[in-house]
């Protein structure tokens, strides 16, 4: 049975013992009922696997001390969501809940002229992509950017190797499924309603490919889940 797996902000390398945090330290110690000499692993997201005792079961501020740690690798392609914000927030925390677990790297929130609502909880969307990192066995939490507009001083920003663009205007779309993925990939997702033909124009002048995710036409969350897939798994 995998032991229990919990998340921390940061860690002292030259540290031997951790003092978790109040809401850690309850879920251990009320909720699991985990007593001193206990084992359990934690990661800092940014890689590092952690496997350690619990030297104090307080409720409040218990302490483990580190017996082992861990350092994998980045993954090595660099996988990116820019997707267009919700109405709906829980249909977007899915998709970020889901992007999570399928192994994205990045997720970048865009407020596109369509987008009906522009902001969000940071703390708990965080918490959130958190979680799917913890239940998925993972070590490594994608990046959260805070929500960008949809202009050329963002796209611009974009310095991928490859740069796509998935919307349901007509014109000429290659598939998402046949692309050769390479190391570092992004790709846009628009809102309900699409990009306008403004913002399409702008991808494409700024070497965006236009791509097709299937036959049918998908929701926002739908579309970024099948293009994290199809980019994650090749």
């Amino acid at each position: 049975m995998a032991l229990p797996f919990f998340y921390i902000e940061t860690f002292d390398a030259a540290s031997k013992t951790i003092t978790l945090d109040e809401d850690t330290s309850r879920h251990v110690v009320q909720v699991l009922r985990m007593k001193e000499g206990e084992k359990l692993n934690l990661t800092d997201g940014k890689g590092n696997l952690l496997s350690c005792e619990i030297l104090d079961a307080h409720k409040k501020h218990c302490t483990v001390i580190i017996q082992e740690v861990k350092s994998e690798k980045l993954k090595v392609k660099k996988i990116s969501i820019a997707i267009s914000l919700l109405k709906n927030t829980s249909r977007f925390e899915w998709f970020l809940e889901k992007a999570t677990e399928i192994g994205v790297s990045e997720i970048i929130p865009l407020i596109c002229d369509r987008t009906e609502k522009q902001k969000f909880r940071y703390d708990r969307v965080k918490q959130i992509s958190v979680s799917a990192m913890l239940q998925s066995q993972q070590t490594w939490l994608p990046i959260l950017h805070e929500p960008k507009q949809f202009n050329n001083q963002t796209i611009q920003q974009f310095n991928h190797q490859q740069k796509f663009i998935a919307h349901c205007d007509e014109g000429i779309k290659q598939q998402l499924s046949i692309q050769a993925i390479q190391q570092s990939s992004i790709i846009l997702i628009g809102p309900e309603g699409d990009f306008t033909k403004e913002e399409i124009n702008l991808a494409l002048e700024n070497k965006f490919i236009p791509v097709t995710l299937g036959e049918t036409r998908l929701r926002t969350e739908t579309a970024g889940i099948v293009a994290a897939v199809l980019l994650v798994a090749k």
